[in-house]
C-alpha cells in the first residue's frame, strides 16, 4: 500500500513555480527546486517526475489559472459586456504597471523560451491564447448585440486584436516603458474599437 504523501502538493508547485518564473526553465536546477519546496530530489521525481515534468505541471497550472481568471472577468450579460471589456484591459495594464520586478507573465516566458523546441508546451500556450481569445471574443460580441460596438466586424477578428495588444502591453512592460504610456496604449486600444455610429 502506498504511503501518503506527508507534503502540501499546492505549495509545492507554487514553490517550483515561482522558481521557474524567476529563473526560466534553463536556468532552474534540479538543486534549485529541491530547496525551494523542501523535497529532497528523491521526493520531487517520486511525486512529479523529472523536471520537464515538473515544469509541465506547474505551467498547466498556471495557464489554467490564467485563463479562468479572464473567463470570470470576461463572462457576464451584453448589457455590461463593453464595461467588462474596458475594465479587463485597463486591469491589465496596471498589472504591467505594477510589476516593478519586471517579472512578466510565466506563460510569455514559457513560449518564448520552450515553445520553439518542446512540442508540450507550444500545444498549451497554443490552447491558453485560444481560450483567452474565445473570452475576448465573446465579450465583445456581448457588447455588440448590446449597441455599445458596432455589429458589422468580425468579433474573432477584433478579439484577436485585443489579445496582441495585451499580450505586447506585457513584453513593453518587461522592457522597461513606462507607466503613463502603457495605460495610454491601453487607453488607445479600447478607443480604436469600432462604436456604433450615431445616426
Amino acid at each position: 500500500m502506498a504511503r501518503p504523501r506527508s507534503f502540501d502538493e499546492a505549495a509545492v508547485l507554487r514553490a517550483a513555480r515561482d522558481q521557474f518564473w524567476e529563473h526560466g526553465y534553463a536556468g532552474t536546477k534540479v538543486d534549485d527546486l529541491a530547496a525551494a519546496t523542501g523535497l529532497g530530489k528523491g521526493s520531487l521525481y517520486g511525486a512529479f517526475g523529472d523536471k520537464h515534468a515538473l515544469y509541465l505541471r506547474v505551467y498547466d497550472y498556471y495557464c489554467g489559472e490564467a485563463t479562468d481568471g479572464v473567463r470570470h472577468q470576461l463572462e457576464g450579460p451584453d448589457d455590461t459586456a463593453y464595461r467588462r471589456l474596458c475594465d479587463h484591459v485597463r486591469a491589465i495594464a496596471e498589472s504591467v504597471v505594477a510589476d516593478r520586478e519586471r517579472r512578466g507573465c510565466l506563460m510569455a516566458k514559457g513560449a518564448a523560451e520552450c515553445a520553439e523546441h518542446d512540442e508540450a508546451v507550444a500545444t498549451r500556450t497554443a490552447r491558453a491564447f485560444r481560450d483567452l481569445q474565445g473570452y475576448l471574443t465573446a465579450c465583445i460580441a456581448g457588447a455588440q448585440r448590446a449597441g455599445d460596438l458596432d455589429p458589422g466586424p468580425d468579433a474573432a477578428r477584433l478579439g484577436g486584436l485585443v489579445l496582441a495588444v495585451l499580450r505586447g502591453l506585457e513584453a513593453l512592460g518587461k522592457g522597461g516603458v513606462g507607466p503613463e504610456e502603457i495605460r495610454a496604449i491601453a487607453e488607445t486600444a479600447l478607443d480604436v474599437l469600432p462604436r456604433p455610429v450615431k445616426s
